[in-house]
């Protein structure tokens, strides 16, 4: 194994523009690799297909923060406390327990009974586009379509989606500097401000929302502390729009830069299932899974990882292993063989995934059907990437014309 990769690598903010070819190079070397991130600490980054999902939904790795190097654990429950006690941040028996509350929200006859809304939803987004024959795909389509509905899933008011993305925006992304350390103590107390006030209005006038039946079951069941409620709320609303925001934003820019994909999924309609789950690995919402700690000596791929060690796995990376899919660097919205690892593995799973992909296909054959002009209004050069060192792989906009 090579000298450790610098931090740069692992935030992203070297090679946004195209992660994948680094990836390639690093494969050439192995399905594992030493980083300096935490700075000073043991951390590993694994690319490889088989040994990332294995990783995955491996016990030995923790995600809870005790399992954590100390120095890590202390900068972290300072750092972002509103998120401190969320399922994706606990082990069995905490995850098991937060995860089947959560999931009634998410069962599959429950997502599917919210077509009709997430299809109004999206013709009054293009309604609202369609007159001006140009917009920014990414502000005017894919982000206030998935905020709209993750919020009356919640009985979140929509109108405060502004605030919402700043503050996922800031939590999900690393506090590098002072200015940062600084915006994120200020998201930290606004969102627990907002959603303390929010429960309280619950208590008083419950409501049949998402909100309402998660206080009833902290008051009534004591199955949720009050910290593990505001870091679930806050964790459902991220998680709730990030996902899609860019997995429309992503998938968009990937179909109108391929244009014999764009052609066949027209002529085909049918494709889209399976083009949503290529818009996924090709390119996918979020570049690396969220932290895993090594709770024992252990090894992947034959490199020791030492007990305490921090574990980054790149779904990114995973996703284009060509030992697990042919030509992966091709766009083929007809693929079969597709278990690409965009939404996790294992019980971390991404709870919302049914929503995720259910958003996205009315989202892809609306607009392709009520747009049959849409193209990007710039060269594909000049599309810019978030680098703004967070687990998310996005666009910043995303200019189409039609």
């Amino acid at each position: 194994m090579s000298e450790k990769l610098p931090i740069e690598f692992v935030f992203n903010t070297e090679f946004g523009r195209d992660p994948y070819a680094a990836y390639s190079t690093l494969r050439d070397e192995g399905p594992v690799h030493a980083i300096d991130f935490p700075p000073g600490m043991d951390a590993f980054l694994v690319i490889g297909y088989e040994h990332g999902r294995q990783a995955l939904n491996d016990p030995r790795l923790a995600k809870g923060m005790s399992r954590g190097p100390a120095r890590f654990r202390e900068f972290t429950s300072t750092d972002n406390p509103v998120l401190a006690h969320n399922m994706l941040n606990s082990d069995p028996p905490d995850h098991t327990r937060l995860r089947r509350l959560v999931s009634k929200a998410f069962t599959p006859r429950r997502t599917e009974s919210l077509r009709p809304r997430i299809q109004e939803i999206t013709d009054g987004l293009i309604d609202a586009m369609a007159a001006k024959g140009h917009a920014d795909l990414l502000d005017d389509f894919a982000f206030p379509l998935p905020i709209i509905v993750i919020c009356e899933l919640l009985g979140v008011p929509a109108e405060d989606r502004d605030d919402f993305r700043d503050w996922s925006t800031s939590l999900v992304s690393p506090a590098l500097d002072e200015e940062q350390a600084r915006h994120r103590a200020e998201t930290n107390a606004a969102t627990r401000a907002y959603f303390t006030r929010l429960l309280a209005e619950r208590r008083a006038e419950p409501r049949d929302d998402m909100v309402s039946a998660l206080v009833a079951a902290s008051d009534e069941e004591e199955l949720l502390s009050e910290q593990e409620l505001l870091a679930t709320l806050t964790l459902l609303l991220i998680a709730g729009h990030e996902t899609t925001v860019n997995l429309i934003g992503n998938g968009m820019l990937a179909l109108l830069t391929h244009p014999d994909q764009l052609q066949l999924l027209r002529d085909k309609p049918e494709l889209l299932p399976s083009a949503i789950e290529e818009f996924l690995r090709y390119d996918g919402p979020v570049e690396r899974a969220t932290f895993r700690f090594a709770a024992e000596d252990l090894e992947i791929a034959g490199v020791h990882i030492p007990k305490g060690s921090v574990v980054h796995i790149s779904l990114g990376a995973v996703d284009h292993d060509p030992e697990a899919f042919d030509a992966p660097e091709t766009l083929d919205i007809a693929r079969t063989e597709n278990r690409h690892v965009a939404f996790g593995h294992g019980i971390h799973f991404c709870l919302g995934a049914p929503l995720a992909r259910l958003e996205a296909q009315i989202a892809f054959g609306t607009l392709l059907r009520r747009l049959p002009g849409l193209a990007l209004a710039c060269a594909p050069s000049e599309i810019a990437w978030r680098q703004d060192g967070s687990i998310i792989r996005g666009l910043r906009a995303l200019p189409v014309g039609f």
